[in-house]
């Protein structure tokens, strides 16, 4: 067998920030060729551990290191983030924060151009990868008006095309449409093979990537690894619940239907499951069902008429769109990226102005409210948290709400206590 590509022999970290290590006693050996997923609850210190590969510990993420950790035969705590950049590629969970070109083409040639390369030699390159990733007509786009698939590609090209041999996806599916996910698991199992990489995906929705082979399957918890195996294998130890997981639903449904997985073959792959008397079992399950009817909500809480938009008028984004939502009733909005999903929230909550239509909030219209005015109303959470984040502290960014308002102290105590209980922020 080959050296491991990447190597941690008890290893810990702690942050300068923090009390206790985030990452305990890490042993852990990689090899070249490996497909290998990262999973863990929140908190886990699976994002650590990813920012260890990468060369943001102990370079940008300041903390102490014990153990010893070692990348493409390169000591962490002794290189540099550029030299480790030689060999990892990292894709970040929200692509917009890793562009810096003002068209794909440019930001695909970043590193190139700051490595002095030719212009020749540049136009060869991206040219390879475009062709590759499926990118030849939106070489001339600006990288934020694509979609989040399209910006996925465009992030992988501006890595890949250092020829890094270890490309690190941080949470790959988090801006994705179930359809843009599988189309990107597929992808990343077709570059492994076909560009000879050594992949790691830190993500916690396990049966999404499961989608193509894992050849291996680790999960972290409280900053340990608790588990790291075949995937197949662990899966039927059905661990996952007990680690803070949710395990793919078809297991919990076999379970439910008192299928005992140890019967079971590729519990690891969905189309090629295999289960004994599988069609039996589910009718005997099913056998007597009655369903609850649902609960009828009928008091409008939110009245949309008509509404169109769209960032260029003539190409409306929301067509005549009417629709209410009732007061109790909790609703999906879904659909694949570019459909306007994020357009109409941001278009209820008042951060952007229809071109036509009505909406009326508890029978008020919302032509005449401020975005203050709204959110009085309408709370909004954003896709990346991290953009509603003001303050230094917990407290002080819960209550800064409340605060604004005007609320008294001893209310602002109350409220925000009992609110970080909920959240399990207490």
């Amino acid at each position: 067998m080959s050296a491991p590509i990447i190597s941690f022999k008890n290893f810990s970290f702690q942050y300068n920030s923090q009390t206790e290590p985030t990452l305990r006693d890490i042993n852990l050996d990689i090899y070249p060729g490996e497909k290998v997923l990262i999973a863990g609850p929140s908190g886990s210190g699976k994002s650590t551990l990813g920012r260890c590969l990468n060369g943001l510990i102990p370079q940008s993420y300041p903390g102490t290191v014990t153990g010893q950790a070692r990348i493409a035969g390169q000591t962490i705590s002794e290189s540099s983030i550029f030299t480790l950049s030689q060999d990892v590629g990292t894709v970040l969970q929200d692509p917009d924060s890793q562009f810096v070109g003002l068209t794909v083409v440019e930001d695909m040639a970043f590193s190139l151009e700051n490595d002095q390369q030719t212009q020749p030699a540049m136009r060869q390159a991206t040219e390879q990868w475009a062709q590759t990733l499926d990118l030849q007509d939106l070489l001339t786009h600006r990288p934020q008006e694509l979609s989040g698939g399209q910006k996925q590609r465009v992030a992988m090209a501006g890595v890949l095309i250092d020829n890094s041999k270890i490309l690190l996806f941080d949470e790959p599916l988090a801006s994705l449409d179930p359809a843009s996910g599988k189309a990107s698991m597929a992808l990343i199992d077709q570059l492994t093979h076909t560009q000879d990489l050594t992949v790691i995906i830190i993500e916690h929705r396990i049966e999404d990537v499961l989608q193509q082979p894992i050849d291996r399957l680790i999960v972290m918890q409280d900053g340990a690894i608790v588990a790291n195996d075949r995937p197949e294998t662990i899966l039927r130890q059905s661990l996952m619940t007990q680690l803070g997981l949710r395990e793919p639903l078809y297991l919990s449904a076999l379970k439910l239907a008192g299928v005992d997985l140890a019967t079971c073959q590729h519990l690891d792959n969905l189309q090629a499951l295999q289960v004994p008397d599988l069609t039996a079992t589910l009718q005997n399950w099913t056998a007597g069902v009655q369903l609850q009817s649902p609960t009828v909500h009928d008091q409008p809480l939110l009245a949309i008429e008509h509404l169109t938009f769209g960032y260029d008028p003539a190409k409306p984004i929301i067509n005549d769109i009417t629709v209410t939502l009732h007061q109790g009733e909790m609703i999906s909005l879904v659909g694949q990226n570019g459909t306007g999903k994020s357009t109409l929230s941001n278009l209820i909550t008042g951060f952007l102005m229809p071109q036509s239509g009505k909406m009326r909030f508890n029978g008020r219209s919302l032509a005449d409210q401020s975005v203050k005015e709204r959110a009085d109303q309408i709370g909004y959470i954003l896709q990346d948290p991290n953009q509603m984040i003001s303050k230094t502290m917990i407290y002080d960014e819960v209550a800064a709400g409340l605060i604004l308002r005007g609320v008294a102290d001893d209310e602002v105590k109350r409220r925000v206590q009992a609110v970080l209980k909920v959240c399990g922020l207490y």
